[in-house]
C-alpha cells in the first residue's frame, strides 16, 4: 500500500489506528468509511453516511477508504 501524506511529520501509528477504526465501523455500516488527514488532529475516520454529500474540502483530504460491509440488496 502506498501512503501519500502532505504533512511534514507522518504519523504511522495514528494512520493505522484510524484505518482500524474505519474497518471496524465498516462491518456494521451501509456507508463507506473514510480516513481523512487533518492537519490539527492527525488522521480521523469518518462515516460517509454522516454527510449528505462529502464536500470537496473533505474529499481532498481522504487518504484511505473502506467500503461499507452491509448490503441492502435482499
Amino acid at each position: 500500500m502506498q501512503i501519500i501524506s502532505t504533512t511534514a511529520a507522518y504519523d504511522h501509528a495514528g494512520f493505522m489506528a484510524a484505518v482500524a477504526c474505519a474497518e471496524r465501523r465498516a462491518l456494521h455500516s451501509y456507508f463507506d468509511q473514510h480516513v481523512i488527514e487533518d492537519p490539527e488532529t492527525g488522521y480521523v475516520a469518518i462515516d460517509e453516511g454522516d454527510y449528505d454529500a462529502l464536500p470537496m474540502t473533505i474529499i481532498d483530504r481522504v487518504v484511505h477508504t473502506v467500503p461499507g460491509g452491509m448490503s441492502d440488496e435482499f
